[in-house]
């Protein structure tokens, strides 16, 4: 372990070589204003931070510094934050000074891998928000069909680099998304329901923890640790190294989306749910309720990994359930799809959303979801179902952090805009509809958290693993350093 941190130091002091490094001359006083862990205002010396600038490999920012405001950002726009410091970690060195120095400073602490983060949890204000997006590296194994990818890797860096050999693993859905927060929360998109989640599909990790002890976690080391981070978030430490299994590539996939007009809704819902629970393993479908000038619509994206015919069998099914508006399903190669809808999710945009699982689409959901999109407009907000099941429920719940894998759909309202004097009516639309839909629900998916969610609802996120989790919390984060995730307290 010694001799890679020293390998991936020595790497990353190339890769960062046009980054500044240099000392500043601080004046004595005044200190670094900050926020500790546990929300106090406190005063860092430029002693101190002078001291981590010139041990780190990578860049270490500061308010008004170049680059900085361009680091704090982050992929929602609903979140305008400001850390006291910024560490651009180059290497596992690096993460382990700067868990180092925020533990022994009890400065809060967020860590940016992708920065998509929909509760805005990759930044803070005011602590030291350790910045993991320079850590990119990719690296396929062909004959042992695995890749191995750092922190700040993106899908659509994994998807690339294994469809040049032939090969897929089970990410997500938006190709800008990072897999580190992604695989840790589970992780599910179009190949789920065929290869399971993301998670399962984890074969290690390389983990700096609270303590900044740089360790290993597999089936065959710290297993417990290795279970706690298939699906228990950010809850443990920086992971820095994740290792997925691959598969061959489809021979084919088909994809694109279906438009019905959203006319007799509970009957188009009905029809779809009645379609969606008798799908093949290689079906998955994204359903969303979008509002248009004209009346809205429910917009199906889809992808089809399995065999051509079979394919088109089951689409004729779904293209008889309504009177197809719009129709742009056609053969596509695998990562083009995943990057279908990324064009929806642009980085900037503000977005607020309420989510949760449900083990079907009940007429009881339905009745309650439609009566609340008839009883007025809502502009920039959507009602979304994501198919899950198949292979995801063929996984015990206790045989990973991730609980809910009796669940056949994910349920999201979501509210978007694009100036911030625009976010209440969306923000309301979603959380008022939250109350009329959430008894049908149980637990969130922790990628989809809200930043309001309460303890009650975190801990039925978690499930019959809480208590576990929590236990392994005490163990590996006693003073809950790690908090801004689906924060899990120590025992």
């Amino acid at each position: 372990m010694k001799r890679r941190a020293f390998c991936e130091a020595a790497a990353g002091a190339v890769a960062v070589a046009a980054l500044s490094r240099a000392t500043r001359a601080f004046p004595a006083e005044p200190g670094v204003a900050a926020v500790s862990n546990d929300g106090r205002q406190v005063a860092l010396s430029r002693s101190k931070v002078a001291a981590l600038q010139a041990k780190l490999h990578g860049q270490l920012l500061l308010p008004g510094d170049a680059g900085y405001d361009a680091a704090r950002l982050l992929w929602n726009g609903a979140f305008n934050r400001h850390p006291a410091l910024i560490a651009r970690c180059a290497n596992i060195v690096d993460i382990q000074r700067s868990v180092d120095f925020a533990r022994t400073n009890d400065l809060l602490v967020a860590v940016r891998g992708g920065g998509h983060s929909f509760p805005g949890h990759s930044s803070c204000d005011g602590g030291l928000m350790i910045d993991l997006s320079l850590m990119r590296a990719v690296k396929v194994d062909r004959a042992a069909r695995t890749i191995r990818v750092g922190p700040g890797v993106l899908l659509a860096d994994l998807d690339r680099a294994a469809f040049a050999e032939g090969l897929v693993t089970s990410t997500g859905s938006v190709s800008h998304t990072g897999i580190a927060g992604l695989a840790l929360g589970g992780g599910f998109g179009r190949l789920a329901r065929t290869l399971g989640l993301a998670c399962d599909n984890l074969l290690s990790a390389e983990i700096v923890t609270a303590s900044s002890q740089h360790i290993s976690a597999d089936a065959g080391h710290n297993r417990d640790l290795f279970w706690a981070l298939r699906g228990g978030g950010g809850n443990f430490g920086i992971v820095t190294s994740f290792e997925f299994r691959l598969h061959s590539a489809p021979a084919s996939t088909i994809g694109g989306t279906l438009v019905f007009p959203f006319v007799k809704p509970r009957e188009l819902l009905r029809a779809y749910a009645d379609f969606s629970a008798a799908t093949s393993d290689d079906f998955f479908a994204m359903l969303d309720i979008v509002p248009t000038p004209e009346g809205r619509i429910a917009a199906i994206e889809v992808c089809h990994c399995g065999e051509r015919g079979a394919a088109e069998r089951e689409l004729a099914l779904l293209r008889k359930i309504g009177s197809v508006a719009q129709d742009s399903i056609r053969p596509t190669a695998f990562p083009e799809l995943q990057s279908h809808i990324d064009k929806d999710y642009p980085p900037g945009r503000g977005y607020y959303l309420k989510s949760g699982f449900v083990r079907d689409m009940s007429p009881k959901l339905i009745d309650s979801l439609v009566d609340y999109l008839e009883a007025g407009p809502a502009p920039r907000c959507i009602a979304s179902f994501l198919q899950l099941g198949g292979a995801i429920a063929r996984v015990k719940p206790q045989a990973t952090a991730y609980w809910h894998r009796d669940a056949g759909h994910q349920v999201l309202l979501a509210g978007f805009w694009d100036a911030p004097g625009d976010a209440d009516a969306p923000r309301q639309w979603a959380r008022q509809g939250w109350e009329a839909i959430e008894p049908e629900t149980e637990g969130f998916y922790v990628n989809l958290m809200a930043p309001d969610e309460g303890a009650a609802r975190i801990r039925a996120t978690y499930g019959g693993n809480f208590d576990r989790l929590a236990a392994l919390k005490r163990r590996y984060d006693p003073t809950n350093l790690f908090r801004l995730n689906a924060n899990i307290p120590p025992a």
